[in-house]
């Protein structure tokens, strides 16, 4: 794996605070394809252990952040019950920007703006490192999982 030190993120940044180790794992960026699948393709890595991270809002408690497997979709009403809502839906895209100060593609559950309840799925347990967006597109973390539910003061749950 590369360890690129000339493009840290403003995520790479907090956890280099934190002093949480994690390796910056490049990839080729296709504008017509954001999608984990194709992350996973490039990195040549099991789609199950590159992980997506999805903003939703909650009807009671506000936004909340889930991080699922490349290829799963979340199963709104576990993602409701699980965050103490009755119903939840995915938040807008033109609201992810100027909400968490990601893009669509590079959204990292590390260094949002505010810091929102994050639930990952349980499968993230299954592995000694997975890969989650490092902030930006074309960039990955490879970290364990038990220090990423740390820095985000995450929970794992059944998501999907």
């Amino acid at each position: 794996m590369i360890h690129m030190k000339a493009q840290k993120t403003n995520a790479a940044r907090l956890l280099d605070a934190r002093k949480v180790p994690y390796e910056l794992v490049p990839y080729e960026v296709d504008e017509n394809d954001l999608s984990a699948v194709h992350v996973a393709a490039q990195l040549g890595e099991n789609i199950e252990q590159v992980f997506k991270t999805i903003v939703l809002q909650g009807d009671k408690s506000g936004y909340f952040v889930c991080v699922l497997p490349g290829e799963a979709e979340v199963d709104l009403k576990k993602a409701a019950k699980i965050s103490g809502n009755k119903s939840c839906a995915l938040i807008h895209m033109k609201e992810l920007l100027g909400l968490t100060g990601y893009v669509r593609g590079g959204c990292s559950p590390v260094g949002m703006k505010k810091a929102f309840p994050t639930y990952f799925h349980r499968t993230c347990m299954d592995f000694p490192c997975i890969f989650v967006s490092a902030g930006v597109r074309g960039l990955q973390f490879k970290i364990k999982p038990a220090d990423l539910i740390t820095v985000t003061h995450g929970t794992v749950a059944d998501l999907i």
